[in-house]
């Protein structure tokens, strides 16, 4: 039996509104030629950018409103007498010495020159490759990063796994693309480099120029750009699958001693593991044997003094500002202190201050709600997984089968991590975070070669966001996007329906989506595909890639979406609309949605201006670069106008013709889900 959002949510204590704020619409617009600024344009005219985000949508609202709430939780804790060595205790002494701007001034570099000391000493290559590990355990990033992950084979056991990394810019592309912005970014990292390599006092510790220093490490990046793999073949779990012996890369790279690596990272009894780009660390082998001395104990140095700069007086966050925030984003001023201290304290100890957010804003009785309706739109995927003309009955019954097994994550974790053996103590900013980077790598290592806990949870409660992990076949929810504009009780259900009832449907599909559908129902890498279905999964899923790789999104520079890289949440958007609309249909037969105008719209009007709206915001352009080259999803105008015009629903509901800017004729639609 279908239930409604109503009945999931029990008595209503006042008569619905619509769900739709008429204050976000822009009723200038036409909403058959762009739809994303008839229902979005008013948000957007009301909430400007100020110098502070480099983009504010109603998603980065809600994010923002829980910070101020998580705000006063750390200040209602800080206010307290705790008990030494308490969960409190170590909330609000974190946050106190973030906070303390005359300390971090008056410590400058201090904090980090024990570590840029030990670089500095280290005499021969053999030194040089046995320090690695020092740093990643300490959380700074270096060549390669290792985490624990499921085996691909067998996902009820976790295992190593290693991942190319090293770049301050990020990505291979800034590197390597030619162009007059990533010539501006090039010069703007090398200067930030610069800076802070003299800051650090590096240059005195070596008696090299800071500009050397910048020289060497910058050339050495490059040389590992060229060596990563590009970001579509690290989306395809097949080519970063590669489970290997120790003693095979041992041989295969033979600079790096793989074998000890493990053994100073605790992993004493590791023989196999996951190398997910075998022929970068080669290169990173052929880096240790031919770069100079000099050149690989600056660039230790630069990824210390680069992991800290944060945390450290303001002159260091100030340069890193000026490069990771104003030139790479356009934002004009950096988050308030406060703001960045929270963000700390969320990173050290965010099952903490999620337990003590989700006992104030969230209430054991709207978990059992959400779930209620969970179980409502995965009825509904069933209901289109069964009706799609594509695919063999022989291949819908292993997803049906996959779709039944999913595993659902709502609120909160049933059970909350220990934090007892977690050190803050008031020393400097920089040394607690080092100490909460050891909690967190060593919490992570003990994992690897363990069965895999199902009930762990990848983001805390408090998060304005939702996931679906294809190797534990989980769906997770956390409290904080389970409230307005995602969802509403006091809102007619259609309105809901549009908002959450999406994301749901959304997290749902992506276990059959582009890179989701080739993971079984345990989570394993295997293909249950008939031939000819996957066939027609992969030349429907172009379609889409196709269409949304010529949506141009900024004219200068000349820019457009990446629809391969952004497949798999475009394939989850078309999926999550069709869905949540066939759930709402269900609900209005059943009498649970109202079928009345409000507010003069329809149920299904009010659902698409609910989906609009959540995608709602303003962006500098500098940022509509950054995140059409490193974000997976596609840029929020498009979540809307880019998929919209592939729902016949939405087309019939608001009466498009041919020749409007939201129409796409039906044999070009794209329909998987």
């Amino acid at each position: 039996m279908t239930v409604g959002i109503v009945a999931a949510c029990g008595t209503k204590h006042q008569e619905p509104t619509s769900g739709i704020d008429l204050n976000n619409l822009d009723t200038t617009a036409n909403p058959v030629e762009d739809f994303y600024q008839y229902a979005c344009g008013g948000w957007m005219a009301n909430h400007p950018l100020d110098a502070e985000h480099s983009r504010f949508g109603a998603f980065d609202k809600l994010a923002e409103d829980n910070v101020e709430q998580l705000k006063g939780i750390i200040l209602d804790v800080s206010a307290k007498k705790n008990q030494s060595g308490s969960n409190a205790d170590k909330v609000a002494t974190l946050y106190n010495i973030a906070m303390d701007s005359a300390k971090l001034q008056q410590q400058g570099a201090e904090p980090i020159m024990p570590l840029l000391n030990e670089i500095n000493a280290l005499n021969g290559k053999d030194q040089i490759v046995a320090y690695l590990p020092k740093l990643h355990m300490q959380g700074i990033g270096s060549f390669f990063g290792i985490f624990n992950e499921a085996n691909p084979d067998n996902s009820k056991m976790q295992m190593a796994w290693l991942n190319q990394g090293g770049l301050g810019m990020g990505d291979r592309e800034y590197y390597l693309e030619p162009g007059e912005k990533n010539d501006t970014y090039r010069a703007g990292y090398k200067a930030m480099m610069t800076t802070e390599f003299a800051l650090a006092g590096y240059d005195k510790l070596t008696g090299i120029s800071a500009d050397e220093l910048t020289t060497m490490v910058y050339k050495l990046e490059e040389r590992i750009a060229k060596a990563h793999y590009d970001k579509l073949t690290n989306r395809d779990p097949y080519k970063t699958k590669h489970i290997m012996t120790v003693a095979a890369v041992d041989k295969m790279a033979p600079a790096v001693k793989i074998a000890d690596y493990f053994k100073a990272m605790t992993l004493v009894n590791l023989d196999t593991f996951n190398l997910c780009q075998p022929e970068y660390l080669a290169e990173v082998s052929k880096i240790y044997t031919t770069e100079s001395e000099n050149a690989i104990k600056a660039y230790y140095a630069w990824n210390v003094i680069r992991t800290a700069a944060s945390y450290l007086s303001d002159d260091f966050v100030n340069a890193s500002f000026e490069y990771y925030g104003r030139i790479r984003s356009g934002r004009e001023q950096n988050r308030p202190r406060w703001k960045r201290a929270i963000s700390t304290v969320e990173g050290a100890l965010g099952e903490v201050l999620g337990q003590l957010y989700c006992e104030k804003y969230f209430p054991q009785e709207n978990k059992d709600r959400m779930i209620t309706l969970v179980e409502n739109l995965r009825e509904a995927l069933g209901h289109r997984i069964e009706n799609a003309e594509w695919m063999d009955k022989e291949t819908k019954d292993k997803a049906l089968d996959k779709l039944s097994t999913v595993y659902v994550k709502i609120g909160y974790p049933d059970t909350w991590r220990d934090y007892s053996s977690l050190e803050i103590k008031d020393d400097s900013y920089f040394a607690n975070v080092l100490r909460s980077n050891v909690f967190d790598m060593q919490y992570m290592l003990s994992k690897i070669d363990k069965p895999t806990d199902i009930k762990e949870w990848l983001m805390t409660p408090q998060t304005v966001n939702a996931y679906y992990n294809p190797t534990t076949n989980e769906i997770c929810f956390p409290a904080g996007i389970l409230q307005p504009p995602f969802f509403d009780v006091n809102a007619d259900d259609a309105a809901n329906y549009g908002a959450i009832g999406v994301v749901i449907g959304h997290e749902l599909t992506h276990g059959f989506d582009d890179q989701g559908r080739q993971y079984d129902r345990d989570g394993n890498l295997l293909d249950w595909w008939k031939a000819s279905d996957a066939e027609n999964f992969k030349a429907n899923a172009q379609v889409l890639a196709d269409y949304f790789s010529h949506i141009k999104v900024l004219d200068n520079p000349l820019t457009y979406a990446d629809g391969e890289y952004t497949l798999g949440e475009n394939i989850a958007d078309n999926g999550g609309l069709h869905v949540s609309f066939l759930a709402m249909q269900d609900a209005i037969k059943k009498g649970q949605v109202s079928t009345e105008k409000m507010d003069g719209f329809t149920a299904e009007q009010r659902f698409f201006l609910a989906y609009a709206a959540v995608w709602a915001n303003n962006i500098r352009d500098e940022e509509i670069i950054n995140r059409t080259k490193n974000d997976v999803h596609s840029l929020g105008r498009w979540r809307v106008n880019g998929t919209l015009p592939h729902i016949t629903e939405f087309v019939e509901t608001w009466n498009v013709q041919p020749g409007n800017g939201m129409y796409v004729a039906p044999e070009n639609r794209v329909t998987l889900w």
